[in-house]
Formats: C-alpha cells, sequence, structure tokens
C-alpha cells in the first residue's frame, strides 16, 4: 500500500463563536526587541487571525514568538528580531475570541479522537513496542527523500560505534538526509575516526584505548584548522569514509553550533548562539521531517523551532513528524515537556536504531 499523509483539516469559521469574532488587534512595536503588552505567543500549531474580516495563517511559525502583520501576511519574529513599528497581534485567547484560532487537531479524524480514552502504556519507554514506529518510519523516509526534506539532529554518541557511523553514511548517500544539524563533538569524533579510527580516543571498532589517545580529537581539530576547512582536510588527509565525509561528498548541508565546553572548534562551527541558531532555522523552516538522536538539548533546541505542520510551496498544508532516538524515557519525553507536543520518542540506542532503520530501507 502505497504511503499517504494525512489530510489537512481546515478550521470550520462559520461556527458559532468564530463567525462573530471580531478582527485581532494589532499594535506597533514600542522599541527593537521588544512587544506591546498583551502580545500573543505562538505556539507549534497552525494559527489564523483575522485581519480585515479575513482568517490569514501563519505561513512558517514557531513556539514563544510573536505574530507580525505585513503586507497581506501573518510573519512569525524571535523577540530579538522584532523592530520598531512592527505590527504585533495581542490576546491572550486561542478559541476565536480576540481574532487568534490555534488549530490544534488539525490532522486527527474523528476516529482517532475517540481512541484518546484511557489506555495503559500511552507513554513511550523502554517497555514500549516500536516496530510499527520503525515500519512508519521506513515509508514516511521512502515518500520523503523525493518529496519533502529531511533534517537530523545528532549527538556525538552516533560516531563511537563503527556499525552506526557506517549506516548513518548510507543513509546521507541514498538520499535520506538533505541536512545535518550537529555540535563540534560530533565533526570532530567522527572526522577523528576517519583520520586516527578512534573517536576520543577509542577504537570505534574494538574500543580498545589508543596510546596518547586523549591527544587525538585535538590532534584532529588542529590538523582541519592548519588545513583551513573541514573539505580541505577531507582532501588533503585522503579521508575515504565517515558521516561529514558523506555530507561533503554528497553536497548535504551540516550545521555545526558550539558549546561552553568546546574543544577548538572546529572552523565552521557557529561560536555565535544566534547565528546557530538562524542557521539552523534555516533548515527547519524547509523540514518535513526532523529526526534528533543521542542530543537532548540539541533536539530541544530543533523541536522548539519546529511546528507541527509545514506550507508546501504549491501552498498545500502537510504534517510534519519529529522524531527523538534515546536511550533513556526521560530524554525522549523531554521534549514534551518543553512544548514540542508533537513530537515521538523511541528508546533504544541509536547505533541500533541506525543500523536497524538502514536494514528496513535496504541499504
Amino acid at each position: 500500500m502505497a504511503f499517504t499523509l494525512r489530510e489537512y483539516i481546515h478550521p470550520d469559521f462559520n461556527r458559532p463563536g468564530l463567525t462573530e469574532a471580531p478582527d485581532v488587534i494589532l499594535k506597533p512595536a514600542p522599541k527593537d526587541m521588544a512587544a506591546p503588552v498583551g502580545y500573543h505567543a505562538t505556539s507549534i500549531f497552525p494559527e489564523y487571525f483575522k485581519v480585515e474580516g479575513n482568517w490569514l495563517l501563519a505561513e512558517d511559525t514557531r513556539m514563544d514568538c510573536v505574530a507580525v502583520y505585513e503586507n497581506g501576511r501573518i510573519l512569525v519574529k524571535e523577540f530579538r528580531n522584532i523592530r520598531k513599528g512592527d505590527r504585533i497581534a495581542l490576546g491572550r485567547t486561542e478559541n476565536g475570541e480576540d481574532g487568534i484560532l490555534v488549530h490544534a487537531n488539525c490532522f486527527r479524524t474523528e476516529e482517532e479522537k475517540r481512541e484518546e480514552s484511557f489506555s495503559f502504556r500511552q507513554g513511550r519507554s523502554r517497555e514500549t513496542g516500536f516496530s510499527c514506529d520503525y515500519d512508519f518510519l521506513r515509508e514516511l523516509l521512502k515518500h520523503e527523500r523525493d518529496k519533502g526534506y529531511i533534517v537530523w539532529v545528532l549527538g556525538p554518541a552516533c560516531t563511537f560505534d563503527y556499525e552506526a557511523r557506517k549506516a548513518f553514511s548510507r543513509l546521507v548517500e541514498g538520499g535520506y538526509v538533505h541536512a545535518l544539524l550537529a555540535g563540534n563533538a560530533l565533526a570532530t569524533h567522527d572526522l577523528e575516526a576517519g583520520f586516527l579510527g578512534t573517536a576520543l580516543g577509542q577504537d570505534i571498532y574494538t574500543q580498545r584505548p589508543h596510546a596518547n589517545g586523549h591527544y587525538n580529537h585535538i590532534d584532529t581539530i588542529n590538523m582541519v584548522n592548519l588545513h583551513g576547512s573541514i573539505e580541505a582536510f577531507i582532501r588533503e588527509e585522503n579521508i575515504k569514509d565517515g558521516i561529514v565525509y558523506s555530507c561533503v561528498k554528497e553536497g548535504v548541508p551540516f550545521v555545526l553550533n558550539g558549546s561552553i565546553r568546546d574543544d577548538g572548534p572546529l572552523p565552521e562551527v557557529h561560536e555565535h548562539t544566534y547565528d546557530g541558531q538562524d542557521s539552523m532555522r534555516a533548515h527547519l523552516r524547509k523540514a518535513t521531517t526532523v529526526i534528533g538522536m543521542a542530543t537532548t538539548l540539541h533536539t530541544i533546541a530543533a523541536g522548539n523551532m519546529t511546528p507541527t505542520y509545514r506550507m508546501t510551496p504549491e501552498g498545500q498544508i502537510r504534517e510534519l513528524f519529529f522524531y527523538t532516538v534515546d536511550t533513556t524515557e526521560f530524554a525522549v519525553n523531554k521534549l514534551g515537556d518543553r512544548g514540542s507536543l508533537g513530537a515521538k520518542g523511541i528508546v533504544t540506542n541509536v547505533q541500533d536504531f541506525v543500523t536497524s532503520l538502514c536494514k528496513s530501507l535496504e541499504l
């Protein structure tokens, strides 16, 4: 059976409560980076704003931002991007009372809504069966390879295992990765593996430590900096495998963000938080599927920038899928605690996940 996306269920603006809804109040921002008192904070769900009698959808949103009316459209801006005079929507209700409608159940059929009654094991834990998730992911990724934009968010654990590193490289080369978001550590240890055969000084296959292996990751960073870029390092040092190698080879963009604990870092790493956030969001604005693996904080950051829907270039509204993979329930469920209610968790180690996924995709 061919994979199909669930249809978007448009709001019924003729129902009571919406027909008599007022236009949303728009008030100019008093200064740069500051919203007027009573501003409306956006969510991950589709939101409509009534302007001059018409309900306008915010085409691209993220949580904890403001809605700005500009040139007949609703734009969503982070507070740091507010400019004095921006016409910002006011209102703290979400049911049309203030001219704002948050449309949360837009992809759920009536049958799915009825299934929400009490039942056991509704959370995502190590006791959860994930066979169905793997089957769904296989068909989803096949669909998204040609018709969507797949963004992966990776932690360094993805490079510590020989088979996992090789499997993710096959995903890249198979067209199942359209962008990669990570930190300095992921790229460093992956390049270290290609350069010296280790990750944090341990052999990536046997896990045996090399003599003076604690130098290996900083030796790698230093060598990349000597060459001036990751691409030049790969070429000049004749690197032949790895996640970053495959991204460079296939022309897959990657965004590396720095943290307070970084060594080096590599030359491509964003050292300014907001530059990195903007670079991440450039890809997340296009994302139709996001998969975060073994990186709680980086996945939460991506989740906070990702809505539950995407407006296609053809003007259609489609579902956006978000998965997070980690070894603990705490990590996979924390995303929901931070507001990304549409995210699904899979509790397993990334080595098993990525190798199983590759086998399922016959890579």
